[in-house]
């Protein structure tokens, strides 16, 4: 038996076709990974900056937290020293006045922030 093949030729056109097309799945494929590669860095970029607003905001409840607990203590040593119930009484008034504007100030900036991070 004889194993003659015809002899096949592609044609210049086919030829030219088939790697335009390849060419044009490259570029299409190229494209694509670029655009995951920036999906991806931005979420990691987005996921960073709320990891470190989140933070921010940790660390400044804690200082505020710092801030009420020393209050808390300097209105104890003035109570103590306190000479009379109307100083006292006065002494009260005077840190309850001045932490609900202090607390106040505190829930809006943190509500702020919060609001801000949770916004972009």
């Amino acid at each position: 038996m004889s194993t003659n093949m015809p002899n096949f030729e592609v044609p210049p056109e086919m030829r030219a076709f088939v790697e335009k097309s390849v060419s044009q799945a490259k570029q299409a494929f190229d494209s694509y990974i670029a655009a995951a590669r920036h999906a991806v860095a931005t979420a990691e970029n987005t996921a960073n900056s709320a990891r470190s607003e989140a933070m921010n905001i940790g660390q400044l409840a804690m200082r505020y937290a710092e801030n009420n607990i020393a209050s808390s203590f300097d209105f104890a040593q003035r109570l103590a020293r306190a000479k009379d119930a109307q100083e006292v009484m006065q002494l009260h008034s005077d840190y309850v006045k001045q932490q609900m504007a202090t607390l106040t100030e505190q829930a809006k900036e943190l509500s702020q922030k919060t609001a801000k991070m949770a916004g972009g």
